[in-house]
């Protein structure tokens, strides 16, 4: 009966997540109208849709008080960049390649260098600076990486935009407010609400997670009700974080294995639906630059806030965390899978014409080898071992 009850909150807070991130990419497109393809995913967009990997580590953390916590947290962001390296690239592909009816899609390589090379030497500097003994530096430093991550991208888009385009009036009027590409400062409000029929009342909304319809209603979308959309939006995340975080630790106690096993799959894929439906999204329209950095980018605000932050503020309060060797052990052992399942993928990423099946099917195959690495390992399965003993080799070297 526990497991049947631990796999129904989950389902039910990817629900409450998929939803609120309906209203959240609404919101999201608005307020980054003005921002070039591939900053905006990778910004805005992987920010947002990163949320659930920060309350969920939050939760984690603070909720159990221990190194538990502090596993799962790892879990969580490390799982969640596995399955954004692996498997929404893989689905944006999939999804165009329906879409339009083409063999491949392309992908700026400039994208793919500044957000695959950031994304490897986070992972880099996460292995040889997080020990047994994690102090409030250690979250300090990962925040200061992102920070000068975006300071990057936005002082690049700055300079890419001091050549003035022009623009026509025809297509100005002709331009469509959803298809994912920048708008004028002076057309702020392109974005309508588009009118179906009877609109429900603001309360039946709110209930059925309809927050566009509940918040912004027939109104024109505007700076201001955007960022309460954003920001209600964001608080339901909150709250299914936290009825995913309690469901994924009564999976893992009615099966008999540790929670942070269960947070690296359960808890990890639940909290990227943001960046699977954005980046899905993103590639129906067209903007695949934008779908390939929300999911490379989502990954290294996983990593260095969503990680960084909540380690700051538990040390700050309650000082340093000591982790027992055994967890160690196993968090290492995830760092280094990370390491190299991102090296992989970039590498697909970067290197031939373009972006295909053949790829889309690649990504999905290296996924689901390292689920079946995460289940063996929970229940230590013997045949296990000696690619266990080759990753803490490759651990020892590298600290």
């Amino acid at each position: 009966m526990d497991i049947l009850i631990s796999l129904a909150l989950v389902l039910i807070s990817t629900v409450i997540i998929a939803k609120a991130c309906d209203g959240f990419e609404t919101a999201a497109d608005y307020l980054g109208r003005n921002m070039s393809e591939g900053v905006k995913g990778a910004s805005i967009n992987a920010i947002g849709s990163s949320m659930p990997e920060l309350f969920a580590t939050f939760v984690f953390l603070f909720m159990f008080a221990d190194t538990s916590g502090f596993a799962g947290g790892i879990g969580t962001t490390a799982g969640s960049a596995v399955f954004n390296t692996m498997i929404i690239p893989a689905m944006a592909i999939i999804a165009a390649i329906k879409m339009f009816q083409i063999n491949a899609i392309n992908v700026s390589k400039k994208v793919i260098l500044r957000d695959g090379l950031m994304l490897i030497a986070v992972e880099f500097i996460l292995i040889i600076t997080i020990g047994e003994t994690l102090q409030w530096w250690h979250g300090m430093m990962l925040m200061l990486l992102y920070l000068g991550y975006a300071g990057y991208m936005f002082t690049s888009m700055k300079k890419n935009s001091e050549q003035p385009v022009t623009v026509s009036d025809d297509s100005k009027d002709n331009s469509d407010p959803e298809d994912g590409q920048s708008h004028d400062d002076s057309d702020d409000d392109s974005f309508e609400k588009k009118e179906s029929g009877d609109s429900p009342s603001r309360l039946v909304s709110f209930l059925k997670l309809d927050f566009e319809q509940a918040i912004i209603a027939d109104n024109k979308l505007q700076t201001n009700n955007s960022w309460v959309l954003l920001s209600v939006s964001t608080v339901y995340i909150a709250v299914a974080c936290f009825i995913l975080v309690y469901g994924c630790e009564l999976f893992g106690h009615s099966v008999g294995i540790h929670g942070y096993f269960v947070a690296v799959i359960l808890a990890a894929a639940a909290s990227s639906v943001p960046d699977t439906i954005l980046s899905i999204k993103d590639a129906k329209k067209g903007n695949y630059d934008d779908a390939v950095s929300n999911a490379l980018g989502s990954n290294i605000f996983d990593i260095c806030f969503a990680l960084g932050l909540p380690l700051f503020l538990y040390t700050i309060i309650y000082g340093a965390i000591t982790m027992p060797a055994e967890m160690v052990d196993h968090v290492s052992e995830l760092r280094i899978l990370l390491l190299f399942l991102t090296i992989g993928a970039f590498l697909i990423f970067y290197f031939g014409r373009a972006m295909g099946k053949k790829k889309a099917y690649g990504l999905l195959a290296m996924y689901a080898g390292f689920t079946i690495y995460i289940v063996a390992r929970a229940y230590e399965v013997s045949w296990i071992q000696p690619v266990v003993d080759v990753l803490h080799s490759i651990q020892s070297y590298l600290q």
